[in-house]
Formats: C-alpha cells, structure tokens, sequence
C-alpha cells in the first residue's frame, strides 16, 4: 500500500514538473517584452525542476542520495533567483528602447 501511495505522489510531482514547464514555454513563446519572458522562463525552471528533484527524493526514500538531492534543490532555489536578477538588470542597463518597450507593453 505503501509503495501505491510512493507511485501516485510521484507520478503527480511530474505531471506538475510537465504542466509547469508547459506554462514556462507558453509565456516565453506569448510574451513579447524581454523581461517578461525571462521572467516566464526562471519561474518555469525553478518550479519544474525542483518538482521533478522532490520526485526523485520521494522515490529514494530517506537515504544519503535524499540529503544530496535537497542540498541541490536548495541550492537551485538560490542560485536561479539571483542569475535571474542579474540577467534582467543587464537587459534594463544595455538595451535603448527599454522604455519604449514597456510603454508599449503597457498598452
């Protein structure tokens, strides 16, 4: 019974993994401002891929390779707020018509 409980919560945390990495290709396909599809991207990345880490965690069980795979998550979490962060303000500080962008964005 154990093991029909470890499947099916597996199973979900991948549809998840799909589903928000679906989401994440739709907003970097639709949205046209720079900054709008990077924004789709990070979001889509960091969700799905920690979705499909905490898969492979529950599937493990707790063992050594567990403690591995959160000290990854937790880094992920850390690490891709911050390159996305960096990347949009390199985008606001090199590119001209950022203003006219977002006005046009607005509207």
């Amino acid at each position: 019974m154990l093991e029909i409980i470890r499947f099916a919560v597996v199973a979900l945390l991948l549809l998840a993994a799909v589903i928000l990495e679906s989401f994440s290709v739709f907003g970097v396909n639709r949205f046209r401002f720079s900054l709008n599809r990077l924004h789709a991207a990070a979001i889509g990345d960091t969700l799905s891929i920690s979705c499909v880490i905490l898969a492979a965690i529950v599937y493990t069980g707790l063992e050594v390779l567990s403690l591995k795979y959160f000290l990854i998550v937790s880094l992920m979490w850390m690490t891709s707020p911050v390159s996305g962060h960096l990347i949009s303000l390199l985008v606001y500080k090199t590119d001209d018509d950022i203003e006219k962008e977002a006005k046009e964005w607005k509207n």
